[in-house]
């Protein structure tokens, strides 16, 4: 294996010291909306495991959907085989031997959704030989690429969901899928086993054998890890967790632990509030050694190691994630590597390595930040250069800055969050943006929406209010065990983090709103029928806005244990906006796909309705043929969203006449 040296390529200096260094900053005017609208020009870029080709997706046009581009590493410049999967959209891709790529596909079949998670969308997967030029395609179910087996030639491993019947009845990790061989010189799909409640998904090795498992215990109302050595033919039941233990969103396993064979490298708490890495014995079902824990935030995850042909199981380093990612390195060599690529890229923030050659000479390195959307290396023979970056209209100079920040709650709670900071002086017109979820790990890195908001002088604010993962279980289950924070202390959070930032000079109490998507949809609705009032107006993007409704249509069987709890508890206790439109005292734009699968176009409807019963000051927006999710928001909807935004911000924002707020009720 060959490790970048910078004097190995003394030319590396000068042409990152060019690319590094800012152009004189004048006054700049906001950059059109239209580039924040466009989708990611050049993506998923990787190199082949012989390092002879560099494959990427590339969307070409404003309408247009991603192409995939495959080139000569060794001639960037020269035309590229080019794959256009017309009907269908390609969505992911992976290589899996030098001349083969399996991906998947995507096609837009029908014109709305009947209930929850019914996408409008059909699948398909695919294996493209190169070197023959052959395209072999394949039904699929919400394919999924599991393993492109290293150690076996001309074998992948792939899964699907076969049955859509009460897909949320368990946790993501515990829903069955089935999985597949592909063979990719006979072009064929083998089925290899089909999971089930008890044995619902697998984990495989490069040699492609089955060595973990998840499953649940109907009987015994229990979540199941299973193991298995290579070899073995049945599974061992080596770690129960009752399905009442909310832990079991929170605990994971990572892989195996390369420095004890047999044991696997587990995210668990151990009764430890912060969850650690350990190292454990499945044998005996033994936290044997507790490798990484901090006292601050959760243990994020494992990086693997960089060669994922040569070592593909190897986990090199742990992460965390506080006001960036940090990692702290098991092996000396890949943490030195990733060093000299962090010097070498400008404005490095969060540094990968998308794939690396067999041989471990050549590389693609990747680099996203607040002042970088996105942006490719390669490095080959000696050279390391740019090969595409995801925004290219973008002057990384004139992108905003991100700063991480603590404060107390109003119940002496600690917490954190994360500001975008225009250009110019404060106090700055400030939008908070809550996330979504609400029980997500929220990572940012560049968020397109806070460096839009930015970009047209406003102050971003995203906190990690009471529920957001990654900073311990109390953190997580404090909104919800003891009965439902949503509206309530949860809602503090969000206006103490930015009454913090008024005090501290940074935000103007004069010019404040409130932007989300779907919980944080939620929160802007919640915001706007609060007294005393923090904001001038909310902006509620896919808004849950009846749990009750929602919680009905999310789970079409009784659910059970902790899924149990946060229905009855978290869900059905929550604060509904929609019986609290009387108190609405600013105006309101609302925004909502057309066929949002998670929250369902009649949320907005029936709260649309109450807004116009109690002639509440408001604004709708409907993004056409729009889902719920990021990925499902093409030019023609984000362009209609950012516009909406700003022009609510500037033109309506604030202007709530006398006469409405007179229709304002209380309790």
């Amino acid at each position: 294996m060959k490790l970048i040296d910078l004097k190995d390529f003394p030319l590396l200096a000068a042409v990152c010291a060019l690319l590094a260094s800012p152009s004189a900053m004048a006054e700049q005017e906001p950059y059109p909306l239209e580039y924040f609208a466009l989708r990611e020009v050049t993506s998923n870029v990787t190199i082949s495991p012989d390092g002879k080709r560099v494959a990427m997706l590339k969307i070409l046009s404003r309408e247009g959907d991603p192409v995939l581009h495959v080139y000569d590493s060794d001639d960037m410049e020269a035309d590229a085989f080019v794959v256009d999967a017309d009907p269908m959209e390609i969505t992911s891709y992976s290589w899996a031997s030098d001349n083969h790529i399996v991906l998947t596909l995507r096609q837009r079949n029908r014109k709305m959704v009947k209930g929850q998670e019914e996408s409008v969308f059909d699948y398909r997967i695919a294996v493209l030989d190169i070197e023959d030029e052959e395209f072999e395609d394949f039904d699929s179910v919400s394919p999924r690429i599991e393993n492109v087996l290293p150690n076996v030639p001309s074998k992948v491993i792939i899964s699907e969901r076969p049955d859509a019947d009460n897909p949320f009845a368990l946790d993501e990790a515990f829903r069955p899928r089935a999985y597949y061989e592909l063979d990719l010189d006979r072009g064929t799909k083998k089925l290899l086993m089909r999971g089930k409640w008890s044995v619902a998904q697998t984990v495989f090795d490069a040699d492609g054998n089955p060595r973990i498992a998840r499953g649940y215990d109907v009987s015994d109302h229990e979540y199941v890890v299973y193991y298995r050595d290579p070899g073995e033919k049945s599974w061992r039941d080596v770690h129960r967790m009752s399905d009442d233990d909310f832990r079991v969103w929170r605990e994971d396993v990572v892989g195996f632990d390369d420095a004890v064979p047999g044991n696997l490298l587990l995210k668990a708490h151990n009764g430890d509030d912060k969850l650690g890495l350990w190292s454990y014995n499945p044998k005996t079902d033994e936290y044997e050694e507790l490798l990484y824990r901090r006292s601050d935030v959760d243990v994020y995850g494992a990086r693997f190691n960089s060669n994922t042909w040569a070592d593909p199981d190897r986990v090199s380093a742990v992460s965390y994630f506080k006001d960036k990612f940090h990692f702290e390195y098991f092996d000396e060599i890949e943490g030195a590597t990733f060093r000299q690529l962090e010097e070498l890229i400008p404005y490095s923030h969060y540094v990968s390595i998308t794939s690396r050659s067999r041989d471990g000479n050549s590389l693609v390195a990747y680099n996203v930040g607040p002042h970088d959307p996105g942006t490719y290396y390669l490095f080959r023979n000696g050279e390391f250069k740019s090969v595409g970056s995801k925004q290219p209209l973008f002057s990384s100079e004139n992108l905003a800055d991100v700063e991480y920040f603590q404060y107390k709650a109003r119940d002496g709670e600690d917490l954190a969050g994360f500001i975008t900071l225009p250009k110019g002086k404060p106090p700055y017109p400030t939008v908070v943006m809550p996330h979504g979820g609400p029980h997500v790990h929220e990572i940012v890195l560049y968020d397109e929406w806070a460096q839009m908001l930015a970009n047209n002088g406003y102050m971003v604010v995203q906190p990690q209010f009471r529920m957001s993962q990654g900073y311990g279980y109390d953190h997580f289950t404090s909104a919800f065990l003891e009965g439902s924070q949503a509206g309530r202390m949860m809602q503090d959070d969000k206006d103490d983090a930015v009454l913090h930032l008024v005090e501290k000079g940074l935000a103007d109490p004069d010019r404040m709103a409130m932007y989300g998507w779907s919980y944080g949809g939620y929160a802007a609705l919640i915001a706007a029928s609060r007294t005393p009032q923090n904001y001038q107006c909310t902006i509620a993007g896919a808004a849950v806005t009846d749990y009750q409704m929602a919680a009905n249509d999310f789970t079409r069987r009784t659910p059970r244990g902790a899924s149990l709890v946060w229905r009855d508890v978290y869900e059905y206790g929550a604060v509904q906006p929609v019986e609290e439109v009387p108190k609405v005292n600013v105006p309101i734009l609302l925004i909502h796909g057309s066929v949002d699968s998670r929250v369902l176009p009649k949320q907005a409807k029936v709260y649309l309705k109450e807004l116009e019963k109690h002639e509440k000051y408001h604004k709708m927006v409907w993004l056409d043929g729009a889902d719920h999710f990021y990925s499902t928001l093409y030019y023609s909807h984000q362009i209609e969203l950012y516009e909406s935004i700003i022009d609510f911000l500037q033109n309506d924002c604030g202007t709530m006449s006398t006469e409405m707020q007179a229709n304002v009720t209380d309790d």
